[in-house]
C-alpha cells in the first residue's frame, strides 16, 4: 500500500487535499519557495501560503497555482497545515505568532518544522515534528548533546510531546508517542545540503493533507511519515544519478519520477 493519492473520475483539487503553509520569512524566503514546489509535486490538489510579501512573490514567481494570503487573514479551508520552516523563533512578530498558534490549536493535522518547533506542545491534533539533532536537542533541553543518541531524543521527544518525531540524520529515525520507531537509511547522502529538509517538509505536507480523513486510525501517522522520508531519499537518488552534486530544489523536481514509481510498485504488488 501507499499513501500517495492518485486522482479518480469523481476528485477535484480540493478531495486531493488542501495544504495550508506558514513558512519562510524575510530573511529566508527559499524555504517556502522549496516547500511549496515539493507540495505540489508531490500531488497536493492545493496549496495555499500564509507568508510576508515579499515571500508570497518569490513562490508565485516559481509556482503561480499557489493561493497566497497575509499573515492576519484566517487561517480556514485546509486539511492539513505545514508551519515553521525558513523561520527564526527569536525574529517572530506578533501576528505570526498569533497565526501559528492558531493553527496548532485548530485541531487540524500539522508537520512542524524549524522555526515553529517552540510551540509544538500547543498542538491540539495529529502533528509530525521534523528536527535536525541540533533542533531536536534544544527541543528537549539538551544542550551540546546534540546528536548523541538521536534515536532515543527522537523516542523522547515523541512520547513528551505526543507526536511522531522525524528526526533527520544518517539513518533518519521516526518514532511515534508510543514508542514504535523505524530507522530509514537514504537512498544517497547528497541529501546533505541546504534546503533539503524544506523539500522534505513540503511533501510530508501534502501526503498529510491526502489522507486526512485517515490519520485518526492508530500508527496511520508515523506510517505516512516514513514513506515520505523514503520518498524524500528516492526523489535525490534519481537527481544524484552517477554521484552527480545536487540542490534542494533537484529533489523536488524529481518527486514526480518518484511518486509515479512508488505508485506504480504498488500497484503490481
Amino acid at each position: 500500500m501507499t499513501w500517495l493519492r492518485t486522482p479518480g473520475a469523481d476528485d477535484d483539487k480540493r478531495s486531493m487535499g488542501v495544504l495550508g503553509v506558514v513558512t519562510g520569512s524575510v530573511r529566508y524566503p527559499g524555504a517556502a519557495v522549496l516547500g511549496v514546489e515539493a507540495a505540489w509535486r508531490t500531488g497536493a490538489g492545493m496549496v495555499r501560503l500564509w507568508a510576508p510579501r515579499r515571500v508570497q512573490d518569490l513562490v508565485l514567481a516559481r509556482r503561480p497555482e499557489t493561493v497566497c494570503h497575509a499573515l492576519d487573514e484566517a487561517p480556514t479551508g485546509v486539511d492539513a497545515w505545514l508551519l515553521g520552516s525558513g523561520q527564526d523563533a527569536r525574529e517572530r512578530d506578533s501576528a505570526l505568532r498569533s497565526l501559528l498558534l492558531a493553527v496548532l490549536g485548530s485541531g487540524a493535522p500539522c508537520v512542524i518544522d524549524a522555526g515553529a518547533l517552540d510551540l509544538a506542545t500547543a498542538h491540539a491534533g495529529p502533528v509530525v515534528l521534523t528536527p535536525h539533532a541540533g533542533e531536536l536537542a534544544r527541543l528537549l533541553g539538551d544542550g551540546d548533546a546534540a546528536g548523541s543518541d538521536l534515536a532515543g531524543q527522537a523516542a523522547r521527544a515523541a512520547a513528551r510531546l505526543r507526536a511522531v518525531v522525524v528526526a533527520k540524520g544518517a539513518p533518519t529515525h521516526i518514532v511515534d508517542a508510543l514508542g514504535a520507531a523505524v530507522s530509514v537509511e537514504a537512498a544517497t547522502h547528497r541529501l546533505a545540503t541546504a534546503g533539503t529538509g524544506d523539500v522534505l517538509a513540503g511533501l510530508l505536507g501534502a501526503m498529510l493533507a491526502g489522507n486526512a480523513t485517515a490519520l485518526a486510525e492508530p500508527g496511520v501517522l508515523a506510517r505516512i511519515a516514513a514513506e515520505g522520508v523514503r520518498l524524500h531519499g528516492e526523489a535525490a537518488a534519481l537527481a544524484a544519478a552517477d554521484n552527480r552534486p545536487i540542490t534542494a530544489l533537484d529533489v523536488a523536481e524529481r518527486l514526480p519520477q518518484a511518486v509515479a514509481a512508488r505508485i506504480a510498485a504498488s500497484t503490481a504488488g
